[in-house]
C-alpha cells in the first residue's frame, strides 16, 4: 500500500511522533517562502505543511495508515496536491473535508465524543475534530485566522500565547442536523518561523552585527514580530551574546503575563579581499593569533 505522505516528510512509515515533528521542522526551514526563492518552493512548503498536519494528528494519521494514498484516488500526495491546489483551490479544505467528516472516513471519533458529550437516545455525533496550522506572529501576538471547514469559510480568534497541540472549541461549527448543530474542535498547530524560536514564553532571535559594531559598538535596527526597535550594542560585543528586551515575548495564558525576547548576535565578519588593502595588511600584523 503506497503512503506517499510519509514520503513527503522524508521520514518511515514506523516514525515517532519526535521523529515527524524534526522532519517536518528541518524541510519547513529549508522550504519556507521568506528564505527558499526558488520556483516551487512555496508548493513544497505548502505539501509539507499539510503531510505534518495529518501525520501530528493520531486520528489522522490512524485513518491514513489503514487506507494510504486510496484516500487521494490513488495519486501521490504530490501529484494529488498539484492538482487539487494548482487550480486555485484551497487544499487544506480538501484535505479538512476528507479527513474530518466532510468526505472520506466519517465524522464519527467515537462513542463519547470529544467533550464528554452525552450521547443519550443514541443521537449522532454531530461534532467535528480536525486540526489547523496558524502562522507564528499569530500564535505569539494573537488575531484572527481563516478557517474553511464543512464547506463554510469564517474567521476563528486566536488568543496570545498558544501553544502547538493546544485545543480550541468553537460552538456550533460542527455537523447540522435536525435543527442541532455540533461543535467544532481544533487541534493548533504553529507555523515555524526561520527567524525565532520559542523557548517556553521567552523568544530568541537571532540578528546581524557588523564587525565595526561588535568591536566599537553602535546602534543597530531590528525588526520585531510587533516592531521596529533600536538596539544599542556595546564595544566587545561576543559572537553568541544575548540581549534582552523586557515583556516582547509570548504572553503566558494562565498568569497573562509575557515573556522577554532575546536577541542574539551573530557577528558578520567581512571578506578580506573586500577591505582596504592597507587596512588588511595592517590587521594581519597586528591582530592576535591567539
Amino acid at each position: 500500500m503506497s503512503k506517499s505522505l510519509y514520503e513527503t516528510l522524508e521520514i518511515a512509515e514506523n516514525a515517532s511522533e519526535a521523529e515527524i515533528k524534526k522532519a517536518y521542522r528541518k524541510l519547513a526551514r529549508q522550504y519556507h517562502p521568506d528564505i527558499n526563492k526558488e520556483k516551487g518552493a512555496e508548493d513544497k512548503f505548502k505539501e509539507i505543511n499539510a503531510a505534518y498536519e495529518i501525520l501530528s494528528d493520531k486520528q489522522k494519521k490512524a485513518q491514513y495508515d489503514a487506507h494510504g494514498d486510496s484516500m487521494f484516488g490513488g495519486q501521490n500526495f504530490h501529484d494529488f496536491s498539484r492538482s487539487h491546489g494548482g487550480g486555485g483551490a484551497d487544499l487544506d479544505e480538501i484535505l479538512r473535508s476528507m479527513f474530518s467528516g466532510g468526505g472520506f472516513g466519517g465524522s464519527s471519533f467515537g462513542g463519547g465524543g470529544f467533550g464528554g458529550f452525552s450521547q443519550q437516545r443514541q443521537q449522532p455525533n454531530l461534532d467535528i475534530e480536525t486540526s489547523v496550522t496558524i502562522p507564528f506572529s499569530v500564535a505569539i501576538l494573537g488575531g484572527s485566522h481563516s478557517v474553511a471547514v464543512n464547506g463554510e469559510r469564517f474567521d476563528i480568534k486566536i488568543p496570545a500565547g498558544v501553544n502547538s497541540g493546544e485545543k480550541m472549541r468553537v460552538k456550533g461549527k460542527g455537523h447540522a442536523q435536525g435543527g442541532r448543530a455540533g461543535d467544532l474542535f481544533l487541534k493548533i498547530n504553529v507555523a515555524f518561523n526561520p527567524e525565532y524560536t520559542r523557548e517556553n514564553d521567552d523568544l530568541v532571535k537571532h540578528f546581524d552585527v557588523p564587525l565595526y559594531a561588535a568591536l566599537f559598538g553602535d546602534t543597530v535596527t531590528i525588526q520585531t514580530l510587533e516592531k521596529e526597535i533600536k538596539l544599542k550594542i556595546p564595544q566587545n560585543t561576543k559572537n553568541g551574546q544575548r540581549f534582552r528586551v523586557k515583556e516582547m515575548g509570548a504572553m503566558n495564558r494562565k498568569t497573562k503575563e509575557r515573556g522577554n525576547l532575546y536577541l542574539e548576535a551573530n557577528i558578520v565578519l567581512p571578506k578580506v579581499e573586500s577591505l582596504d588593502e592597507k587596512l588588511a595588511q595592517l590587521m594581519q600584523e597586528k591582530l592576535p593569533k591567539e
